[in-house]
């Protein structure tokens, strides 16, 4: 902070032009990444803008540069775990590259709702983010006007994305069917799955990854339990569970849904792990923390916001090539959730 009488004030770009003895026209083009700048300016500017702690405005970058240094995240959830973790990724990325953030809420998949949330969302933004991990975010993603650049995030897709139009995802397929695969290690006949919801009314990736490792092992296959999201619906499902001897491990679509089984099965007087084996999705922070703690998937959702803004600014700045991607390697994290059956 600069300080001037008894006023505290951020240092301007004038400033950092006379602490570094140059113009400010200097400054704005080390800031803007004007090639004209020679490199020994150009590194004593940068740093005195590090040691003043100068901070960018995203609003004389814009009028400088000629180009809008905001984007707009349109999501249909900002509580659930996989979702808001996007957006802080979103966020840290955009704030390094001095870009503001936008939220717009999805509130409904009718055609008239999405057209009003794309509107609002287009007035302000210089591009989106769309987190297209239900129906409505899917349905917003299909209606975003083509010459608005547009990154979508997605389930793991079972097809290339349109031309010009970049995903990322996270590898879910191969999650489940490593989780899977663990569970069928430690010597359980087979698995049961509770599913969260697909954004599509396709299978979703992870339900196909339980799936095929049940298949490859030759396991019985038994029917998958649809649940939604919250640890409520892993309780209504767990209490199915909880009511068959023959079930010794549980697969669950997130940590939320593994939360309610091991709710249930505590309830029906099943030990975990003793007599059944829980395994959850996306590592949630209070995963490593429940009695037992939580074998689960960690999914980088965090970096996956990041590599969707990352993927955006290139579009913006037509720096780099556009090219869907799995931005996010899963990691199973086994803890005490999961053994050998009894």
């Amino acid at each position: 902070m600069y300080v001037t009488g008894h006023t505290r004030r951020q240092p301007s770009i004038r400033d950092v032009a006379s602490a570094a003895g140059v113009s400010y026209q200097t400054v704005s083009r080390v800031i803007n990444d004007h090639p004209s700048v020679k490199p020994a300016t150009r590194e004593r500017v940068n740093r005195v803008i590090e040691e003043l702690g100068f901070r960018r405005s995203a609003t004389a970058l814009a009028l400088a540069s000629g180009r809008s240094r905001n984007v707009t995240v349109l999501t249909a959830n900002t509580t659930h775990y996989g979702h808001a973790s996007v957006l802080r990724g979103v966020e840290e990325a955009a704030r390094k590259a001095a870009y503001a953030v936008g939220v717009g809420v999805l509130e409904a998949d009718d055609e008239q709702a999405v057209a009003a949330a794309l509107q609002r969302a287009g007035d302000s933004a210089g591009g989106l983010i769309v987190i297209a991990y239900d129906p409505v975010g899917v349905a917003a993603l299909a209606a975003v006007d083509s010459e608005i650049p547009v990154v979508g995030v997605v389930e793991t897709p079972d097809h290339e994305p349109p031309p010009d139009r970049p995903w990322v995802w996270t590898d879910d397929h191969q999650a489940a069917y490593d989780a899977t695969a663990h569970l069928l290690a430690l010597g359980h006949r087979t698995v049961h799955y509770v599913a969260i919801p697909s954004s599509t009314c396709r299978l979703s990736a992870r339900t196909n990854g339980w799936r095929r490792a049940l298949e490859d092992a030759g396991a019985p296959v038994p029917e998958a339990l649809q649940g939604a999201w919250g640890p409520g619906s892993g309780h209504e499902a767990g209490l199915l569970l909880a009511g068959d001897a023959e079930v010794t491990a549980v697969l669950c679509g997130n940590d939320d849904l593994a939360l309610g089984v091991m709710r249930a099965l505590y309830q029906a007087g099943r030990s975990v792990p003793g007599e059944v084996s829980v395994v959850g999705f996306d590592d949630a922070p209070y995963s490593a923390y429940l009695t037992p703690s939580l074998t689960t998937v960690r999914l980088d959702f965090t970096g996956l916001g990041r590599a969707a803004f990352d993927l955006l600014h290139g579009v913006l700045t037509e720096a780099t090539p556009v090219a869907p991607h799995s931005a996010a390697v899963p990691e199973l994290v086994i803890r005490e959730s999961t053994a050998r059956p009894a």
